[in-house]
């Protein structure tokens, strides 16, 4: 049975979330909140319940103004370097950008945000352009960084890695690394860890390897030289070792592209397949609901579905995000739309 619930989110407030109904919903059972935006990714709500975005392809972060049903968009932030991740903390916007992180003071009365500060300086892109962020409950700040690469030994620690630091940027450092493209974060509100999501590399087959759903201590996740659960990834090195790797704590269909991930109050977790590229029959392209228990993920199944027909996609779910009210919403960057799941 749907119901509404609450629980504390990274920053301290308190918000419903939203249990998912059992059935299945398909991607026209959804309501469009906002539509034509270009390449949505990043959802965050401002301290007073406003959505944000980010469109790193337009180097935007926008606001979405309810009216009735719908949205008004309004610019928040324009000129960027591909901006990806998106948070508040102590009512200021922390922005990743391609080669920094910004801190922001926030004005919710008129929805504008002034630089207050460049917190540090992040490495260029290579294959992966996307800086995402999150907080834990003791304030520390964590950048994502993907490779440059499919597969291969970095000249930069910070590559492939998760970076960590205070709310002021001081002393960044190397948190997590082996993980080739961690694009998404977040917070388990109810352990205070960091759950985050990974792709595997590419050219392996269909099959192989898998994606990953890991919670990031400070440990080595194995990439490049393992796949999966301490697996030698003898194509790329064939005395690869990975006896001293942190496993992934649940495994994805190979190049199902996970995103996004948010919790529910029961502390099952919904994950955005953003769907495959490089696979002979496509897979992803869905939002899924995995079930669970203490550390460990015992069920998934799907819970919304449609953004593909045999191989045409018409959409890639992205991120969610529930609001004050327990409304799921959801961006899909393929069809420049955000959603909206309500009671």
């Amino acid at each position: 049975m749907a119901g509404y619930y609450l629980f504390k989110n990274q920053v301290g407030d308190v918000r419903p979330a939203f249990l998912p109904p059992a059935k299945t919903q398909t991607i026209g059972d959804l309501k469009p909140f906002a539509k034509n935006l270009g390449g949505v990714r990043d959802l965050e709500f401002s301290p007073n319940g406003t959505l944000l975005a980010s469109v790193p392809s337009q180097g935007k972060v926008i606001a979405l103004i309810k009216q009735d049903n719908t949205a008004q968009v309004k610019d928040i932030l324009v000129n960027l370097n591909s901006p990806h991740g998106i948070t508040f903390f102590n009512n200021q916007l922390f922005v990743a950008e391609e080669r920094r992180v910004v801190r922001y003071n926030w004005n919710e009365s008129n929805l504008t945000a002034t630089e207050d500060k460049i917190l540090f300086d992040l490495p260029p892109r290579g294959n992966h352009f996307t800086r995402s962020l999150v907080f834990d409950k003791s304030g520390r700040l964590y950048v994502s960084v993907g490779s440059t690469c499919n597969v291969c030994n970095e000249s930069d620690p910070r590559y492939g890695a998760v970076l960590i630091s205070d709310a002021d940027g001081n002393n960044p450092r190397v948190f997590a690394k082996g993980l080739r493209n961690s694009v998404f974060m977040t917070l388990n509100p109810k352990t205070g860890d960091i759950w985050a999501t990974d792709m595997g590399r590419d050219f392996l087959g269909d099959n192989l390897p898998p994606d990953e759903i890991n919670i990031l201590k400070e440990d080595d996740y194995g990439w490049p030289d393992c796949y999966g659960n301490k697996v030698p990834d003898t194509n790329f090195n064939p005395s690869a070792s990975c006896e001293n790797t942190e496993p992934p704590i649940f495994e994805i269909p190979a190049h199902s592209a996970p995103l996004g991930l948010t919790f529910d109050i029961e502390g099952n977790l919904l994950v955005a397949y953003h769907g495959s590229w490089n696979r002979s029959v496509p897979d992803g392209y869905k939002v899924v609901k995995l079930t669970v228990s203490g550390n460990t993920i015992t069920k998934a199944e799907d819970f919304i579905t449609g953004f593909i027909s045999g191989s045409e996609a018409t959409g890639r779910p992205v991120d969610l995000i529930f609001d004050k009210d327990g409304n799921l919403y959801l961006s899909d960057d393929k069809s420049g739309s955000i959603y909206v799941i309500t009671k």
